[in-house]
């Protein structure tokens, strides 16, 4: 079963993270901030795994903390249930239309951690969520994840869009990427013989 439950506590934030590589989308998501829970949530229904995600942050303060802890306690739940990666089909890439916006994104199950960013808004807030915490986000999960993780929105004008697009774009790579590749269920996807693990130098 791939699955993992992390707990990450500091003296800001409190997260823990539970999830299911081969579920059925099933989530139960409490931040403390709305529309990173719906972020979330939409995560967990395309990638079609089962998430729970409970965090406790220093929300008195801002969001910072919460959305980059919540970021690095899913990314290492990722990696500890993908474990050593064997027989994943390791690349995912998508396409996302939402209305008059349009993000494509593109995923490899590397190990090795990366994120290109190309994603602007024209809003300082979406409901009660810092625009520029999404970025953060992303570049906690993949850390801790290991993902090499390039978002671009190629074009688009209402905000929500764009960020909607941009996770929900995440989700369908990540269910392609983390997929068993049915004609190498017991291969590691890389000629080195491994994934995962401190970048090599």
């Amino acid at each position: 079963m791939r699955v993992a439950t992390v707990h990450r506590r500091t003296n800001e934030t409190d997260v823990e993270v539970r999830l299911a590589l081969d579920g059925t989308g099933q989530r139960r998501v409490a931040t403390g901030i709305g529309f990173f829970d719906h972020m979330l949530e939409q995560l967990a229904r395309h990638a079609l795994i089962d998430l729970e995600v409970t965090t406790k942050g220093d929300l008195h303060v801002d969001g910072h903390h919460t959305v980059e802890d919540t970021g690095l306690a899913l990314g290492r739940a990722l990696a500890q249930a993908l474990g050593d990666r064997r027989g994943i089909v390791r690349y995912g890439d998508a396409l996302i239309p939402m209305d008059e916006t349009l993000t494509r994104v593109a995923l490899d199950v590397s190990g090795r951690p990366w994120l290109v960013w190309k994603v602007a808004f024209t809003r300082e807030r979406l409901g009660d969520m810092d625009t520029e915490l999404f970025r953060e986000f992303f570049h906690a999960l993949t850390l801790e994840a290991g993902l090499t993780l390039h978002v671009e929105t190629l074009y688009g004008t209402n905000n929500h869009h764009i960020i909607e697009s941009a996770f929900k774009g995440l989700a369908r790579s990540l269910k392609t990427a983390i997929a068993i590749d049915p004609r190498a269920a017991n291969a590691i996807p890389s000629t080195k013989g491994t994934l995962g693990g401190p970048r090599p130098l």
